[in-house]
């Protein structure tokens, strides 16, 4: 929990120096958030990506592994529920370890469960046991994360929280190259599941880390009053299944816009006997380039039929419509009712704050056009990219509890459109490994360092008793705006490049790239249409044109930075 030492040096405004603001990652706090970290990012990947391997060493289809993949879609939805991971209390242990933890607890053993329910089954022989516990453990795993964010952001004050947001990432990214590789290897000469009975033990660290956790600030449950409705039991259990069922196919609408996958909502239909239906949601979604736009009108239409199991029905007051309206409504009247006016402001500032870095969704085709290896892509994307990315991370927590979190936010503002601007650069130099080096591990540090920024403000804007919910709203929000623009990214490059080859504006820019050796953008006619320097050209437009995106970023941090809203008394 945060000492009075530490919200007295918060309140008052006192920046630590530079070897202060390092101890912080060696605190008690931080160490622990590296074990949670691990213990999030283990789950996600062995079901996400380690167990495909395993399906299909198995034999099975790739539409049947595919069908995994729906596993995930919790973490997508989990705000959903996040509202009762704020109010219910977990029997028993919640005296001993409180709120936060205790839940950390419970999901932990659940996970650990689920594992080795995984590695007890046979995918060959219990396939739909093994989908059932999959779906379990992505669902628990989802829920975890809502309850380490809480605890996050509920154990330090704000200054610290950029070193407990790097020292999480620092433990994700352990967990991923751990169940990235240690199951396949194991798997050679143990089997499947052995290998992932192993790794069901390797979550004791995050059980570990919530055991040497401090307890976090006292957690307090906002009461819902229905003393003033009387009961209706009969009513009440009829009502209760029509919101549910409403919410239920909502929540499948809003998940599958989100994750950009069809393949739920197709189910549905097929199991409804409208097979029409589901290869006309399935044309929708897949449509390129305008797919984006049905799965944004997709979260669109599922957010407003929650709405709609939430609301109270009109003219008549009922407990289920209290509870429903009250759970899922309070945390945004509640956010709104502290930062008034200023509220906007920040909702837009969290969706474009990262759009520069969301539209680089074409820089493996960018790196294969210029004329790089796939080794060599490989090599420095998943070596000295990730290992600057853990610089980045760390750099962003040390900025904010060295010059205070505004202030780190504003600099990380600038991050994301100036290293896309040393893409802009790459294109013009040919494929020289060195560039390539550059050009990425400036791109990664920027990244961690935005990334770190952004979760360590969104953690700032929680309020008490809805920290696990806004939270989870917040993160959700962040990427929407970004995955509409990101779509039209390819269209860029090549209307650009039409353009250069044309005599337009941008043909300016073809000189630069008459000298490059002739594997660069060797291929720009067969696959684009257009000349080598064309094509050149477009792709330094596009780097131009995603880097004026984040000034829109920038503005909105500037002027968040100068109105410094405070919560208001709710």
């Amino acid at each position: 929990m945060t000492t009075e030492t530490e919200a007295g040096e918060a309140a008052a405004g006192k920046k630590p120096g530079t070897l202060a603001a390092l101890a912080v990652y060696l605190e008690r706090r931080s160490l622990v958030m590296l074990s949670l970290g691990f213990a999030s990012g283990l789950p996600n990947l062995l079901i996400f990506d380690t167990l495909s391997a395993w399906l299909r060493d198995a034999g099975l289809s790739l539409e049947v592994i595919a069908f995994f993949g729906l596993a995930t879609l919790a973490y997508s939805l989990k705000f959903l529920w996040a509202p009762l991971v704020d109010r219910a209390k977990v029997p028993v242990v919640t005296k001993w370890l409180g709120h936060r933890r205790s839940w950390m607890l419970l999901c932990q053993g659940l996970i650990v469960l689920g594992l080795w329910l995984i590695a007890g089954t046979d995918p060959v022989s219990s396939l739909g046991l093994m989908a059932l516990f999959t779906v379990l453990v992505g669902f628990v795993s989802a829920t975890q994360d809502i309850v380490i964010d809480a605890w996050r952001i509920e154990a330090a004050v704000t200054e610290k929280q950029g070193a407990m947001a790097a020292a999480y990432q620092w433990g994700y990214r352990i967990a991923m190259i751990v169940a990235g590789v240690l199951p396949l290897a194991l798997s050679e000469y143990a089997g499947w599941n052995t290998s992932y009975a192993i790794m069901a033990l390797l979550m004791l660290v995050g059980v570990l880390g919530v055991l040497g956790a401090p307890r976090e600030a006292q957690h307090e449950i906002r009461a819902i009053d229905t003393g003033d409705i009387p009961a209706a039991p009969a009513r009440d259990v009829v009502e209760w299944i029509l919101r549910l069922t409403i919410f239920v196919l909502g929540a499948l609408v809003l998940g599958s816009g989100l994750s950009g996958n069809s393949l739920l909502l197709e189910t549905v239909f097929n199991g409804l006997g409208a097979p029409d239906a589901a290869q006309g949601v399935k044309a929708l979604w897949e449509t390129k380039p305008w797919g984006v736009f049905a799965q944004v009108t997709g979260v669109v239409l599922g957010i407003a039929v929650i709405v709609l199991a939430a609301c109270p029905a009109p003219g008549l007051k009922t407990r289920p419509g209290r509870y429903m309206g009250t759970a899922l409504g309070a945390p945004l009247k509640d956010f709104f009712g502290r930062y008034g006016q200023v509220a906007g402001l920040i909702l837009a500032l969290i969706c474009v704050y990262r759009l520069s870095d969301f539209v680089l969704n074409i820089m493996n085709p960018f790196y294969l056009d210029m004329g790089y290896s796939k080794i060599q892509i490989a090599e420095v994307r998943k070596v000295l990219g990730v290992v600057m990315s853990v610089l980045g991370v760390g750099l962003g927590g040390f900025a904010i509890a060295r010059l205070g979190l505004m202030r780190a936010l504003v600099l990380g503002a600038f991050a994301g459109p100036l290293s896309n601007l040393v893409f802009a650069w790459l294109a013009a130099q040919g494929p020289q490994l060195w560039a390539l080096s550059v050009a990425i591990g400036v791109d990664n540090i920027a990244s961690g360092f935005a990334g770190t920024c952004l979760i360590a403000y969104m953690s700032s804007l929680t309020g008490q008793g809805f920290t696990a919910t806004q939270y989870a709203l917040f993160s959700s929000l962040y990427a929407l705006l970004g995955k509409l623009v990101a779509s039209q990214s390819g269209r860029v490059v090549e209307g650009a490049a039409a353009s250069a080859d044309a005599g337009g504006i941008f043909a300016a820019f073809k000189p630069l790239f008459a000298g490059l050796p002739p594997q660069t953008f060797a291929n720009a006619m067969q696959k684009s249409g257009v000349t080598p320097e064309a094509l050149g050209a477009g792709y330094m437009t596009f780097f131009f044109y995603s880097a004026l995106l984040g000034v829109v970023g920038i503005i909105l941090a500037f002027m968040v930075a100068r109105l410094s809203p405070q919560p208001k008394d709710a």
